[in-house]
């Protein structure tokens, strides 16, 4: 890499993380004052759950404190329902810890057991949690028709000991019962070893005398997260977090935490054979219906503090006869976003796996570095192997470049005759210059290209180690214990800016005036700068890439000028 390209590699590098600043600055949402969630969390804006059969829409109980919560089954509110006699049990699988509660047989937190919080804090990380900044919940349930009772997310469930298994090996489930009017529903949660699916079911048994209707649903309920601390040198901070819908005609349709109130409305649609989901940086949520049913996908958000968002999924109606019953079902995936995993779980699942605008250049990076990492089994050596094979792949190119640059410097004197001829007449001492690199059939721009055909292969990667899970604490060697945070004693960055400087000494610079020959020589500081919040990996595929074309640069060098080589020229 010759001294001119390194504007390019710098404008378009620095260029790229300002517009990506630009993007995270005024797509969040505004800052407001946290309170405390608590676990009641049953206050929901009006349209939650809408019309069943053809009965008119549920509405709000108009005797609520908060506004549009909804009534519980059974008359009681669910301040009642809240009551310290509601049991909460933990089914534990090898890789998953639900905590369950009988208010609306729901979910008050999950635990990842597999993926501790950081390499200091190995307390599994939570996903789902009632209550504190990362508020999210996943609540399913059934609304009925005005006149009549289902058990939604709040009515109270009785915990069944006898019907369930929480621990040990095997499926393991936890069963809740629900019975109002003749009317029984057993919802239960079912987890198999090594999954990260939880299958949601609702048995329902009408021992009425009338037909009984209802419409299950599902939905998510979050706070947008806490601003991530370590600025730049934290991944969390570029990764997309906010709400999902897929569906096999539109394919995936993001909706940020910040663009709810504008665009919550193109969120909204039905279909077949899609889900819905709330991904963050590594993880997600994501309810996952019958593909064989029409479901309708919706997004609001409840004027709290702080603001609370919801998606939500309505299956369609249940009628249910006499003496009749029957099951309903749907999948919520709680867990990381392993790549290899997530398209047999359902259809375009893996799509919450953001690579951006550059994910046409980053799901191959990944699909090779991970080919890699099965071979050497360290993905820090899997990293080298990976720039060792793009080097290879430009080799011809980068050769090109370097005979340019080697021709150059052996020009070199001549130019400054040139510069000495001309004096300040640049356009002379232009043309002048052109006529000798046509004579000596010297490219000015050959060192041009090869950058210019990295630099997607640099952002790409850049995305592959920011929001790839699996490289997610993985250690490297020595000091560095996780390539996808910033190398802590910044000894990567440091070897980066020497490649860069002694590139810089043997790359000729043409016609440079004083004032760009200084500059030049500071960019090898600001690039340290620069990359000491880059992540550990990506530091060290560049570096690495600079070692391999300083040593190529080098030999070609070598190999043109003869074989008592020439001084450097000084940038």
């Amino acid at each position: 890499m010759d001294t001119r390209t390194f504007f390019i590699v710098g404008l378009a590098v620095i260029g790229y993380f300002l517009w990506q600043a630009w993007q995270e600055d005024y797509a969040a949402p505004p800052a407001q004052p946290f309170t405390e969630i608590v676990a009641d969390n049953s206050a929901a804006d009006s349209d939650v759950i809408e019309a069943v059969a053809d009965t008119s829409a549920v509405s709000a109980d108009p005797t609520s404190e908060r506004p549009g919560e909804l009534p519980v089954a059974g008359g009681e509110t669910s301040e009642t329902s809240s009551a310290s006699t509601m049991a909460e049990v933990t089914l534990e699988s090898d890789v998953l810890r639900l905590h369950l509660n009988e208010k609306g047989a729901r979910i008050d937190s999950a635990e990842l057991l597999a993926y501790s919080r950081s390499i200091k804090d190995q307390t599994p990380t939570r996903l789902l949690s009632q209550g504190g900044e990362r508020f999210f919940i996943a609540e399913s349930g059934l609304t009925a028709a005005p006149g009549s009772e289902a058990p939604d997310h709040n009515a109270p469930y009785r915990f069944v000991a006898e019907d369930s298994q929480l621990s040990g090996s095997g499926e393991l489930k936890a069963v809740f019962e629900w019975r109002q009017n003749g009317v029984s529903v057993r919802k239960s949660y079912a987890l198999s070893p090594q999954s990260y699916v939880v299958t949601v079911s609702h048995q329902i048994r009408n021992e009425g005398t009338a037909d009984w209707v209802a419409q299950p649903y599902y939905r998510f309920q979050r706070v947008a997260l806490p601003s991530p601390s370590g600025f730049i040198s934290n991944p969390e901070t570029y990764s997309f977090a906010g709400a999902a819908v897929y569906t096999p005609e539109d394919k995936l349709h993001k909706l940020k935490f910040g663009n709810y109130e504008d665009d919550a409305a193109e969120f909204a649609r039905s279909a077949s054979g899609g889900w819905m989901a709330m991904p963050q940086h590594y993880f997600a949520a994501a309810w996952i219906p019958p593909e064989s049913q029409t479901i309708d996908y919706s997004a609001s958000s409840v004027k709290a503090t702080p603001e609370r968002f919801l998606i939500r999924a309505r299956a369609p109606t249940l009628s249910i006869a006499a003496g009749g019953s029957q099951d309903v079902q749907a999948r919520l995936y709680i867990g990381p976003k392993l790549q290899d995993e997530l398209p047999n779980i359902a259809p375009g699942l893996d799509l919450t796996v953001d690579y951006g605008i550059f994910s046409f250049f980053s799901k191959p990076l990944f699909w090779l570095l991970e080919f890699l990492h099965d071979l050497v089994r360290n993905w820090g050596v899997a990293i080298i192997l990976l720039t060792l094979l793009v080097k290879l792949a430009f080799f011809k190119l980068s050769e090109a470049q370097y005979r340019s640059m080697a021709k150059m410097r052996k020009v070199q004197p001549r130019l400054e005759a040139l510069k000495e001829k001309y004096g300040d007449d640049r356009q002379k001492m232009a043309m002048a210059q052109m006529e000798l690199f046509k004579k000596e059939k010297i490219n000015p721009l050959g060192g041009c290209l090869p950058i210019l055909v990295q630099i997607p292969v640099f952002i790409a990667l850049y995305w592959v180690i920011l929001e790839s899970v699996e490289l997610r604490q993985a250690p490297f060697f020595g000091w560095i214990q996780d390539l996808s945070i910033k190398d802590p004693f910044y000894i990567l960055p440091v070897l980066n800016g020497l490649t860069m400087f002694i590139t810089q000494r043997l790359s000729p610079t043409p016609g440079m005036d004083p004032v760009q020959r200084k500059v030049m020589q500071a960019l090898p500081v600001v690039f340290s700068v620069l990359f000491a919040f880059f992540p550990a990996g990506l530091v060290l595929y560049w570096t690495t890439n600079g070692m391999l074309s300083l040593a190529q640069q080098w030999y070609i060098m070598r190999k043109v000028d003869g074989p008592k080589g020439k001084a450097p020229a000084k940038a």
